[in-house]
């Protein structure tokens, strides 16, 4: 059995006050739930702070990037062998917005996600089509080449210690979601083309949905058979909201 997961992505919102508030809300209502696990990937400069509260909790935390080189002259990078100093269990890899906003390639991606591995992170490889992919009938091709640069530069095996999320970019941010139907046919595919390299590593993989998962709509994401969790954005800010997502992650008593 995979298991569920749920991430929350902070992106770069945050303060030490809020962040106090937002953890000490959720650490009592999260850390019991059985059956499904939990983290949040914050800003680096409030990886120390999370760590100290986090500790023992059993939510676990990452950061939302690293470096795609180890220590050295890269002005204003962090390291994965950083995020591991300050406990990092996931780091966040490829997400949209670092593709598309400080215009990272596939081969930049992939080259991150080996130095995750690297060090012991459980790196969450993000993939997905804007709408315009979408729209053209390329969904499957964008995520293929996406999956298949990660595969060429640390081959198959290397995502038995991963995790995959897929984001549709157009369902990001913008209140839009993928029907459960959508999401699951992605996921599908997404498990069909790592099976291609190793079925056993497809069948353990865990994929999670990322685009607007919201507490309406989380337990009918996460119904469908190929869907193994969420990450989180906006909804992860709320307490209540994340609350009630991690709780649609149980199984079924």
């Amino acid at each position: 059995m995979r298991g569920k997961l749920v991430t929350g992505n902070w992106k770069m919102n945050g303060n030490l006050a809020s962040n106090q508030a937002l953890l000490q809300a959720m650490i009592p209502a999260i850390s019991p739930i059985s059956g499904a696990k939990s983290a949040v990937c914050v800003p680096f400069p409030y990886l120390a702070q999370v760590e100290q509260l986090l500790r023992g909790s059993g939510i676990a935390w990452g950061a939302q990037d690293l470096c795609q080189f180890d220590n050295g002259p890269y002005t204003g990078a962090v390291s994965a062998t950083m995020l591991a100093d300050f406990g990092c269990r996931y780091v966040i890899v490829g997400h949209s917005e670092r593709r598309s906003v400080f215009g990272e390639s596939d081969g930049v991606v992939a080259l991150k996600f080996s130095q995750a591995l690297r060090v012991g992170l459980i790196p969450i490889l993000c993939v997905g089509e804007t709408l315009d992919e979408r729209e053209a009938g390329v969904t499957e091709a964008v995520i293929a080449r996406q999956l298949d640069a990660v595969i060429g530069q640390s081959g198959v095996a290397a995502l038995a210690d991963a995790v995959i999320a897929y984001e549709p970019v157009w369902a990001i941010g913008t209140g839009k979601t993928a029907t459960p139907g959508e999401a699951q046919a992605v996921h599908a595919f997404i498990r069909r083309r790592v099976a291609a390299g190793d079925e056993a590593i497809a069948a353990g993989l865990q994929i999670l949905y990322g685009g607007s998962v919201r507490a309406g709509n989380a337990a009918q994401l996460f119904g469908a058979p190929d869907i193994d969790g969420g990450l989180i954005g906006g909804a992860s800010l709320n307490a209540d909201e994340f609350i009630a997502i991690c709780r649609c992650a149980q199984p079924a008593a």
